[in-house]
């Protein structure tokens, strides 16, 4: 499984590294992801969720729900 948010949908993204010389090379900046088990009190069960510190933000404003609802509309996650 890819290293997405399933909240914000942030992925990991490419850039280049800083160097003094002549090497172009290119790095991966990774989303800063932690899995974590949510209660959804609407169906009585624990959901496990992979998201990101952005998130964890979104759903403490807008709620678990409402959160989960919005990411659905994105196709980010297709069942809860």
């Amino acid at each position: 499984m890819s290293r997405i948010c399933q909240i914000t949908g942030k992925k990991a993204m490419v850039g280049n590294n800083v160097s003094h010389s002549n090497k172009k090379t290119k790095r991966r900046f990774s989303p800063n992801l932690f899995n974590k088990k949510f209660y959804l009190p609407e169906e009585d069960r624990w959901i496990t969720l992979t998201v990101s510190a952005a998130g964890l933000r979104t759903i403490n404003k807008n709620g678990l729900s409402a959160a989960l609802k919005g990411a659905k509309e994105q196709g980010l996650i297709k069942t809860v």
